[in-house]
């Protein structure tokens, strides 16, 4: 596969969205796993700003935000793939590992410009990346799919500037207490509230429309939390099945990144094997659904009274850090971290050597 020499794997990370420092603890995981005798490794960072550094120094600095100081504009370095020339792209980098969370990197804007520079990435493409960013989109396409989901309504954030009381009343005469709120293109439980009542509802309301024009209101379900990892391209594959039991009352931003394993994570999960099998098929179903390529991690409620598996939502681009489900899933299904990179680097190649030249067709 290596033809001899190692492959120039680009590993670009930070970026312009709200979880900016979960792609910083996300790629120095990443970076730190993989196989030095395999790979040359050029690290990319994207600035709060949006500038392009390509960096060289040590990895630990990445995480600090250490690394904008010691980069280099892209446009300096011999790695820039941005601009045509000779030797672009193939003579520079081989494969992409866009190791971005959120807006402006998993919602399918990096990675068209991925595909208009013809370079192999890691990962979904264009359209399943714009779809799983978006939660109302991949809702539309899970309903489609015949996937269980729970009720849900969506607000603009004009709306809730010109009527917040009426946004209000419309949910209590639809929902009961308590609710999700979410913004509609943002992971990692950022900007997400757990409403009891009218006074949390308002404020989370707030907080979602601080991140998102569009707003998700969710049915709670009283369910498991569970989550199982999909990997591959056009026969993708179920991992293990893993339960996230929060150290908060939900498995919010501070739960994932920072309780550094605070939350319970039973891996198998502690549900029945008819909910188990039904929580991988549907997984694999919802990748399919979205044309999903490389991987995703798709998250599940299991009731607790019925056994019904209730689709949440797909992440495209999940965490990748030491505490990261996406990784552990695979690790429990005998799939090692570095293994794990392997082979989504493989996938990326694969899915790049697929492609049709439609200049040529």
């Amino acid at each position: 596969m290596f033809l001899n020499k190692k492959l120039r794997v680009a590993v670009v990370f930070g970026g312009q969205s709200g979880e900016h420092e979960v792609s910083l603890m996300s790629s120095t995981s990443i970076i730190n796993a993989l196989d030095k005798e395999k790979y040359e490794i050029i690290m990319i960072g994207i600035t709060r700003q949006g500038s392009w550094k390509h960096y060289d120094g040590p990895v630990d600095k990445i995480i600090t935000g250490e690394w904008e100081r010691g980069s280099k504009n892209l446009d300096e370095s011999k790695y820039n793939f941005l601009t045509t020339g000779e030797g672009f792209p193939g003579e520079n980098i081989d494969v992409v590992f866009p190791v971005l969370h959120g807006p402006m990197g998993e919602d399918g804007t990096i990675q068209g410009l991925f595909e208009l520079a013809g370079l192999a990435y890691v990962g979904c493409g264009v359209l399943a990346s714009a779809v799983g960013m978006d939660k109302v989109f991949s809702k539309t396409v899970f309903e489609r799919a015949g996937l269980k989901q729970a009720d849900y309504s969506v607000f603009m954030k004009q709306e809730l500037d010109e009527d917040m009381d009426g946004a209000i009343s419309s949910i209590e005469k639809r929902f009961n207490y308590p609710v999700f709120i979410k913004p509609a293109n943002l992971g990692s439980s950022v900007g997400i509230t757990k409403a009891h009542g009218r006074e949390e509802l308002a404020r989370g309301l707030v907080l979602a429309a601080r991140y998102d024009r569009k707003i998700i209101v969710e049915e709670f379900i009283d369910g498991h939390e569970v989550e199982c990892s999909v990997l591959g391209n056009d026969t993708p594959r179920a991992s293990v099945v893993g339960q996230i039991l929060p150290s908060n009352e939900f498995y919010d931003y501070q739960a994932k990144y920072y309780d550094d394993g605070k939350s319970g994570l039973v891996i198998p999960a502690d549900i029945s094997p008819k909910a188990t099998a039904r929580v991988k098929r549907m997984a694999v179903e919802a990748f399919k659904a979205i044309d999903g390529s490389g991987l995703a991690r798709a998250d599940f409620f299991v009731d607790k009274r019925t056994d019904e598996v209730y689709i949440n939502e797909i992440n495209t681009m999940p965490g990748f850090t030491k505490i990261s489900m996406y990784p552990k899933l695979w690790d429990a299904a005998g799939l090692p971290y570095p293994q794990l990179l392997d082979t989504l680097i493989d996938h990326a190649l694969e899915r790049r050597a697929g492609k049709v030249n439609t200049a040529l067709v």
